[in-house]
Order: structure tokens, then C-alpha cells, then sequence
């Protein structure tokens, strides 16, 4: 079972169950390895089936189920070497981003992203770890849609899922809220100084932050991964 379940029914009730499966799967509330059952989880919505496996489906393609064929619907577990890749994927596209923001920079996108930072700081202080997650995905899609090019946000929300529930079991390690306030400082900074060198360079190190997660992790849950 999972937490709050109220449908607000002027709503399509399959995106609102994605978003919370989404949720309960990177807030770990929904462990990898885990079983869904539809039934259940019809039962515990108030809907028929249908929204249930719709938001299923739409889970299986952001990489967070799979579905195995007469055995039912599972939460995937972490693979590294997704992680990895995910990891590089984003930091060429993130790193590309940040240069071109150094050499663009609006006092508008300077803003938005400090009251991002502030918000995140905010969370961080009511040891938030879904709403600081929220706001770090937030500060991201800031700075990709400051760019001049349109499908860079997408393209890297394609590629986080890997990462997500990793990064958010990693907020619990003490100091990692500090640790990546001041990364999205420095990249701002930087950004903000017309710097493109130090804000690819601030980018780049933010972004190999999930290294630092890979020497921890698999070795405290090595239940939670597959590879």
C-alpha cells in the first residue's frame, strides 16, 4: 500500500496514478525488486483497472517497472552500468548547456535560479528529501530551457530516470543536501560571471556526484541492484 491515494476526479485519474507510483518509487517507499498489483492498487485508487495499467505502462517506459510475462509487475531494480550511462549522457548534454548559458546570461534565468536554491535550501532545513529532489530536477529544466534549444529539457528528463530513486536513497547520507547546494551555487556563480570554463567545469563535477554515490550504495543495498 502507498500513501495518499485521493483521485481528484476532474482529472485524467491515469496520470495522476503515475505521478504517484512515481513518487512512492523514488521516495523508496515502493523498493526495486518490489511487486505491483494491479488489483490492488485499483482497489486502493477506486478505479477500474485501465488508469492503473495505463500509468503502469507509462512507468515501464521511464525504465522504473518491467513487466514479466505470468509473473506480474515489478519495480526495477538499480542497474549501475544504466546509472552510469544515464551519468554521462546528461553531463555532455548539462555541461553544453552550462557554457552556453555563461555565454547568454539573462538576470531573469540568474533569478529563477536562485529562488530555486533558496526553496531547495528551505527543504534541505525540514530534511525534505522528495521536495529538495523536485527542486533539483526543477533547477535542471531551468537552465535547459534557457537555452536556444528546445528538446534539450526533454532529452534529459529521458535520461534521469536511471538516476532518480539513486540520488534521492543518497540524500540520506549525511552532508549530501550541503554538498549539492553548493554545486548549484557554484554553477550559477559562474553562470553569472559569464565564466563558460567554470561553469562547464562546476556542471561537470555536480553531474560525477553519482560516482562518489556508487562507491556507497551497492554495498549498504545490494538487494536494490541487479549488476
Amino acid at each position: 500500500m502507498i500513501k495518499n491515494t485521493k483521485i481528484n476526479y476532474d482529472r485524467p485519474a491515469s496520470g495522476q496514478i503515475f505521478e504517484y507510483l512515481r513518487d512512492a518509487i523514488v521516495s523508496m517507499e515502493l523498493r526495486p525488486g518490489q511487486m505491483i498489483a494491479e488489483t490492488s492498487l485499483a482497489e486502493q485508487f477506486g478505479v477500474s483497472r485501465t488508469p492503473v495499467r495505463e500509468a503502469l505502462i507509462k512507468l515501464s517506459n521511464i525504465g522504473f517497472v518491467e513487466v514479466l510475462p505470468q509473473r506480474g509487475t515489478y519495480v526495477t531494480k538499480f542497474s549501475t552500468q544504466k546509472i552510469l550511462e544515464a551519468r554521462f549522457i546528461r553531463e555532455a548534454l548539462e555541461v553544453a548547456v552550462a557554457a552556453d548559458l555563461a555565454s547568454n546570461v539573462t538576470e531573469e534565468l540568474v533569478e529563477a535560479c536562485q529562488a530555486i536554491i533558496e526553496a531547495q535550501s528551505k527543504a534541505a532545513d525540514e530534511d525534505d528529501s522528495i521536495t529538495f529532489q523536485k527542486l533539483d530536477d526543477e533547477f535542471h529544466q531551468m537552465l535547459a530551457q534557457h537555452t536556444q534549444y528546445a528538446r534539450v529539457g526533454s532529452l534529459i528528463e529521458a535520461e534521469k530516470a536511471h538516476m532518480d530513486r539513486v540520488r534521492n536513497l543518497s540524500l540520506q547520507e549525511a552532508g549530501q543536501f550541503k554538498r549539492v547546494l553548493a554545486q548549484h551555487k557554484a554553477i550559477v556563480k559562474a553562470i553569472k560571471a559569464g565564466d563558460a570554463n567554470k561553469a562547464q567545469e562546476a556542471m561537470s563535477t555536480h553531474m560525477r556526484e553519482v560516482y562518489k554515490i556508487l562507491t556507497v550504495i551497492p554495498a549498504e543495498h545490494p538487494e536494490y541492484f541487479i549488476d
